[in-house]
């Protein structure tokens, strides 16, 4: 038999091989959305027999979720500050690092990765749409957000973009945009960089056992709460240090008719919803 004839046949069997492979794969895959669904139904149920409504529908599974380091980085403040002032003179006065351009405005960044941003009347403006506006920013600032939200009526409009990492949503930070007229007043929030796998790397807990754990809270009359209007995976940020060092643990946003909760995956607590900026 030719050498090319057998390398024909074990690719042939090679491709036989693959597809009972990617065969099993599928099958495990729906196995276990219908064993998740199903944990998700039975969650449900138990939480409208004790009196607090959720459809299955509004629930989003955790995925991979784990704690993460952060750290603060030098360089994404530059890029952030390059995004509305340009070129512009930096200033390293310790814990603060400012950076000034005296026709733009400056920018001002601290520990925990909070920055406040000041503009100077027509430095950005909002002329092709607000939205528009703060996405383009967004991008140059290489900030990985979730959508956008506007608020306000016009002239004093506000635009807020909750951070996430990977797809996921990081529930208590924020970064916001304060229109007056048309122009950007000013942008305070916080970035998130120099992200890493903590030493624990703590995995988020099923959907089930925090519909459970916030039920309980519900029972000891810790929240007051009939209807549960979604809850979704993703991560709460904590300061670790006092050099902008910090964590991004496992988290659930509960949004339901008396507020928006988060609960730590980790202890269990529920409290409402802080935003940090």
């Amino acid at each position: 038999m030719s050498g090319s004839r057998i390398k024909t046949m074990v690719i042939a069997a090679l491709a036989v091989i693959n597809v009972f492979f990617i065969a099993f794969i599928i099958r495990d895959t729906a196995a276990d959305a219908r064993s998740e669904r199903r944990a998700v139904e039975n969650a449900c149920s138990v939480l409208r027999n004790n009196g607090v409504y959720i459809d299955p529908d509004d629930v989003k599974s955790g995925g991979s979720i784990r704690a993460m380091r952060v750290a603060r980085a030098d360089e994404a403040e530059a890029v952030i500050a390059r995004a509305f002032l340009g070129t512009a003179d930096m200033t390293d006065l310790g814990v603060i690092c400012l950076y000034e351009n005296a026709g733009l405005g400056t920018a001002e960044f601290s520990s925990g990765g909070v920055f406040t941003i000041m503009l100077n009347e027509g430095a950005v403006t909002n002329s092709g749409g607000t939205l528009r506006t703060v996405n383009r920013l967004l991008r140059a600032m290489k900030l990985e957000t979730k959508e956008a939200a506007v608020s306000g009526a016009p002239g004093y409009e506000t635009v807020t973009a909750v951070n996430s990492y990977k797809g996921a949503s990081i529930f208590n930070c924020v970064v916001e945009f304060t229109f007056r007229g048309s122009s950007l007043e000013s942008v305070r929030g916080r970035y998130m960089a120099g992200i890493e796998t903590a030493e624990d790397g703590t995995e988020i807990s099923s959907v089930g056992t925090a519909l459970l754990c916030f039920l309980a809270a519900v029972r000891r009359d810790e929240v007051e709460c009939a209807r549960i209007f979604g809850i979704e995976a993703g991560y709460q940020h904590n300061i670790a240090g006092s050099f902008g060092e910090g964590v991004i643990s496992p988290a659930w946003l509960i949004t339901a008719d008396s507020g928006q909760y988060i609960l730590d995956d980790a202890t269990g607590e529920i409290r409402q919803l802080a935003i940090e900026n």
